[in-house]
């Protein structure tokens, strides 16, 4: 595994960054080609890096942040030069990726979105660069083209081996129709198909209340389980859920404790009464967010559908805001360990006096990435994609000739009180299988 820092026992050090122990590539005087095109000569800007960015108009702020933590990563001596282009200037993005490679950048790093990436793919290919993309859309991953972001497809694979590892086999997904939410079903149904498992029964809903109650009674099959537990009291009725706390509003309990106003999905039935059997999955995966999210937990709770027999599931968008998720103690979310961006941040915040964004971690490790494999010889698709990896600032990642990334992501279980700790570490060793 190749570095592209260096940690100490207590943790990732501010000014540790390290250049990657990648293969050389040689004194070649041309860029070798990426995806079956020929390289081109170099010109004065072969050993830049271009930076392909939004750096005016609605998504400035992050382009621009993306832009520092790119500067960060090349900020030692010996390193190669960063050519920044917008992808809001005249031309848009197609004439970003044009100027850059005019001047004969050695590889491009961006643009930020799926579109702007599916502008500037044939581009990039058509002149034998390499792209490192930061979207997270997987369908904009092709050889010579990489998907920097943290993906839907890499977030579910992550889950579902970990859930195996537990023994569950049989997998669902209740899923909002959307993009977002057919990503995440593709993955599961992939991630099922490379592990020998059954397809896992996939139901997608619309934001209607309606729909989402009837959209999860067809997914449990709560109708031919046994009779569910007397309804609760109107007085113990638990508060709507809202856009901030979409499991309800926090109150305190006599005990001074906090807990959510929704009953847990978890909560054990009444004494005396005859638990209902599970529904036909052990493991469901969700995608929801906000307001959406506290209707189907709602639903969860009327089908009965408890984690101590269903392994819940769902996306790292979680992580913003899991201290308001108690009500689903026990469901599972695959995300990179903060522990290891800790430097970074700090790095980042005496720099630039603010913290950096997630979005930004990409660009550091697509910049420092590059950055390291100019200064041993040049970027060559057989570096690029070396099998062991990388460890960035969100641990450890890789690669492949199709354009995907593996990521090494740790799993984090939901507490009762709402937040979430590490059950399940990220791997240090990637050679994983595909996502």
């Amino acid at each position: 595994m190749s570095r592209l820092r260096k940690g100490v026992s207590t943790g990732l050090a501010a000014g540790t960054f390290l250049t990657l122990a990648a293969c050389s590539g040689g004194g070649s005087s041309s860029v070798p080609g990426v995806g079956g095109v020929p390289g081109v000569s170099e010109g004065p800007g072969a050993h830049d890096v271009g930076l392909i960015l939004p750096l005016t108009g609605r998504n400035a702020a992050y382009g621009l942040r993306m832009r520092d933590a790119a500067r960060l990563a090349l900020s030692a001596k010996g390193s190669p030069a960063l050519d920044v282009h917008d992808t809001n200037a005249p031309g848009g993005t197609e004439q970003a990726v044009r100027d850059a490679l005019a001047r004969g950048d050695a590889i491009l790093l961006g643009p930020l979105t799926a579109t702007e990436t599916a502008a500037a793919a044939p581009l990039a290919i058509n002149a034998g660069k390499p792209e490192l993309a930061f979207t997270s859309d997987s369908r904009q991953a092709r050889p010579g083209v990489w998907v920097m972001g943290l993906t839907p497809e890499q977030q579910v694979r992550r889950m579902v081996d970990a859930a195996r590892a537990t023994g569950r086999k049989t997998f669902a997904a209740f899923l909002p129709d959307n993009a977002f939410g057919h990503a995440m079903g593709d993955g599961l149904a992939r991630a099922c198909r490379d592990a020998g498992l059954k397809d896992p029964q996939i139901v997608f809903h619309t934001m209607d209340s309606q729909n989402i109650d009837d959209g999860l009674k067809t997914l449990s099959a709560i109708e031919t389980r046994q009779p569910a537990a007397p309804a609760l009291a109107p007085t113990d009725v638990p508060a709507g859920p809202s856009a901030i706390d979409p499991t309800g509003e926090t109150t305190a309990n006599p005990t001074g404790s906090t807990e959510t106003g929704a009953t847990s999905a978890t909560t054990p039935a009444p004494q005396g009464v005859l638990p209902v059997p599970p529904p036909p999955f052990d493991a469901l995966v969700l995608a929801d967010t906000g307001l959406e999210l506290g209707r189907v937990i709602t639903a969860l709770q009327a089908d009965h559908i408890d984690s101590s027999q269903v392994q819940i599931m769902g996306p790292a968008l979680w992580k913003a805001f899991d201290g308001k998720l108690g009500a689903l103690h026990g469901a599972w979310y695959a995300a990179s360990d903060a522990h290891d961006r800790m430097g970074y941040v700090a790095q980042y915040r005496a720099l630039y006096k603010q913290s950096p964004s997630p979005v930004t971690d990409f660009a550091y490790d697509a910049a420092a990435l590059a950055g390291s494999l100019i200064r041993q010889g040049g970027v060559t698709t057989q570096a690029l994609t070396r099998p062991d990896g990388y460890m960035g600032v969100d641990g450890l990642f890789r690669l492949r000739p199709d354009g995907h990334v593996t990521r090494a992501l740790a799993i984090y279980q939901i507490q009762r009180g709402g937040g979430a700790r590490i059950v399940v570490p990220a791997s240090r060793d990637v050679a994983i299988r595909p996502s």
